[in-house]
């Protein structure tokens, strides 16, 4: 006698279910959160972009480019994601970049990006801000236009260069303000707490913005802390160290902070070291509010869609763990109550919709085994 996990109606109901959960992941509208646009630099388009302005690449094609693409950690990554960027010189670099990105999600369904832009990193090639925002704003204007996407620009600090350094940035993005949505933190964690920050983040609130910060990523627990306590973010990028503190997991809980997670980041810059060992799902049991983002996806292998796909291939992921994820990406987006409530009765219906087609497939499934 068969045991029911080898029967066939339970092979075919598995199977039936993985793909029904894809489709889903594909089809649902979505927000994301965590998306640093250089970090979406094809090397497609960065040899394009690099011929146009007569820039020598040290790689003699795309494919040694993509080799390349080998990191161990953080800061190894970030040693050729600076090189990367150092075609971006004019403002219509700065539109094909951004535009490219948005071509690209739409097909994923996502409804909503909230982009991060390394101001500082461009400013010291000498390029004014008003050719990266510019070039961005424009491509973010278009996107909503004629792909439906709206946006919000966040303004994100290097962590490796000192505070002053920021704060000079920040001096520098006042002709610009009506431009931003917010301020982040990233770039290499380990060394840099967020605690070094707190004075250019009291500005930023000052001002009238909200703020976010990486924390958690490589860094330990105590950063997320200090990006409470000291920086008072509205939300954590990343945050996967949180779970390392249960009275910390309590207070993002009783918070309600949104934890913008990369899945498959996380496991190229060995974070994590297996995909089924990602702990997104021991954040929603929890009651942590995790949401699916794509980080930099031309590094890291994967765009929105297919950071689902690798978290649907490797972990228990259920129909409700999907629709939290969605509904926590809306909730944590830095948008009005009302925009936010058609976006989740866009995704109610989106999930009322495939509940009618899943329970229609199940049965033609089960006269199959039968």
């Amino acid at each position: 006698m068969l045991d029911s996990a080898q029967s066939p109606l339970a092979i075919h109901h598995g199977e039936y279910m993985n793909a029904e959960l894809l489709q889903l992941a594909q089809r649902m509208p979505k927000a994301e959160l965590h998306l640093h646009i250089e970090g979406s630099l094809e090397p497609e388009l960065l040899f394009r972009l690099a011929d146009r302005n007569g820039i020598r690449l040290n790689y003699p094609d795309v494919n040694a480019l993509r080799a390349a693409y080998a990191f161990n950690n953080l800061q190894e990554f970030l040693d050729i994601y600076y090189i990367g960027m150092s075609v971006l010189r004019e403002e219509e670099d700065f539109y094909d970049l951004t535009w490219a990105y948005l071509e690209r999600v739409h097909r994923d369904n996502v409804v909503h990006v909230e982009i991060f832009f390394d101001s500082q990193a461009h400013l010291d090639r000498g390029i004014p801000l008003e050719v990266q925002i510019g070039g961005i704003r424009r491509a973010l204007r278009d996107g909503l236009a004629q792909l439906g996407i709206s946006s919000k620009l966040i303004l994100s600090f290097l962590r490796h260069l000192p505070e002053a350094h920021a704060l000079e940035t920040l001096a520098l993005a006042q002709p610009f303000l009506d431009q931003l949505d917010g301020f982040g933190l990233d770039s290499s964690e380990i060394g840099h707490p967020p605690e070094q920050f707190a004075r250019v983040f009291a500005r930023c609130r000052e001002l009238g913005f909200r703020v976010t910060a990486h924390a958690g990523e490589e860094g330990p627990a105590e950063y997320v802390r200090q990006a409470l306590d000291l920086l008072r973010v509205d939300r954590i990028d990343h945050g996967n160290h949180s779970l390392d503190d249960a009275a910390l997991v309590r207070r993002l809980t009783a918070e309600g902070k949104i934890l913008t997670v990369c899945p498959l980041s996380n496991l190229k810059l060995r974070v994590v070291q297996t995909m089924d060992r990602h702990p997104i799902l021991t954040m929603l049991e929890r009651g942590l509010k995790a949401t699916v983002n794509s980080d930099d996806p031309a590094y890291f292998g994967g765009y929105v869609n297919d950071n689902y796909r690798a978290l649907i291939a490797h972990l228990p992921v259920t129909r409700e763990d999907l629709y939290r994820l969605a509904r926590n990406s809306f909730e944590g987006a830095w948008i009005s109550e009302e925009a936010k409530a058609t976006y989740l009765d866009e995704l109610d219906r989106a999930f009322a919709t495939d509940r009618r087609g899943a329970r229609d497939m199940s049965r033609r499934v089960a006269g199959r085994a039968i």
